[in-house]
């Protein structure tokens, strides 16, 4: 088995990968950030090569972290059940992060989220995109801000403009809804139950722009 290059980014190298595993391997020794030092490991995507749909987070989190996978943490499994509900095949889609590095700050024994800063982002874009160019997915869904603002510009605002079809020069239809964590935060059950709604409807229309064929 041949060892992954070690190196500094994604760089030239897009020319010469043309598969997920390959993009894995080499992502595998990222270092472009300093993101790397404090992760357990690069969190790439999962998902099949041909997904017709592919969804963009911020970053993995702890237990990501810990996993080696992305989405397999509480809003990950929120997020299983809301593409279920929107009759859209979890094990047909492709989920990834803009960042695949788990950023953290510590709280006693706890490791928590911190926001990624935009040098960050832009270390970690060219293997988003990269993985967009392989899979070439029909949508691509992003998942709150920072993957909306990181696919769709600076000024992008998902308060405004969620569930709204997105021009996007790498998939033929582009969306963006909230992430799942955000879901996870409502103040009570009943704001919860309410934008658990509002989040399946927007997956109904990217389930619908795939059964129309558009």
């Amino acid at each position: 088995m041949t060892k992954p290059p070690r190196i500094t980014g994604a760089g030239d190298l897009f020319a010469l990968e043309t598969t997920l595993d390959a993009l894995r391997d080499s992502a595998a020794g990222c270092t472009a950030c300093h993101l790397h030092r404090n992760a357990t490991q690069t969190v790439f995507g999962e998902g099949p090569e041909d997904a017709a749909v592919l969804l963009v987070g911020e970053q993995p989190g702890d237990m990501e972290d810990l996993a080696g996978r992305p989405f397999v943490g509480p809003a990950g499994k929120l997020l299983d059940r809301c593409l279920a509900e929107a009759g859209i095949d979890r094990a047909k889609t492709y989920v990834t992060n803009v960042v695949k590095h788990f950023k953290w700050v510590p709280r006693g024994t706890r490791r928590i989220h911190s926001k990624p800063a935009a040098v960050e982002i832009e270390a970690c874009l060219p293997w988003l995109e990269a993985e967009i160019g392989v899979v070439r997915p029909r949508v691509v869904v992003a998942l709150g801000a920072t993957a909306a603002q990181a696919l769709f510009g600076r000024a992008f605002r998902v308060t405004r403009d969620r569930g709204r079809p997105v021009p996007f020069r790498l998939a033929p239809y582009a969306v963006a809804t909230v992430h799942p964590s955000a879901l996870l935060r409502a103040p009570d059950e009943g704001a919860r139950r309410q934008e658990i709604r509002r989040f399946i409807e927007d997956l109904r229309q990217v389930a619908g722009i795939l059964r129309e064929g558009r």
